[in-house]
């Protein structure tokens, strides 16, 4: 059995890569049980969702561009970190 750590990384892992079969099937039998795995896994589902939504609004509206300056403050920003 997986514990909520794991699982908790594999669900976030699976927005970006697909898990191998017995990871998937792990991640599900512990979701059956595990109320808090559950709600976590709903909510990385709304932001996904909302995300998407997000960035296609954006775009048809034509606002997914920075100005050079927000550039600049969010390189400058993870240069620091």
């Amino acid at each position: 059995m997986l514990s909520c750590k794991e699982v908790s990384l594999l669900l976030s892992m699976a927005s970006d890569q697909n898990l191998r079969w017995g990871q998937r099937l792990a991640v599900r039998l512990h979701l059956l049980y595990c109320r808090g795995c559950a709600r976590f896994a709903k909510h990385l589902q709304f932001l996904r969702a909302a995300g998407h939504r997000l960035a296609q609004s954006d775009t048809q509206a034509g606002t997914a561009k920075l100005s050079t300056a927000a550039r600049k403050r969010i390189r400058a920003a993870l240069q620091r970190d």
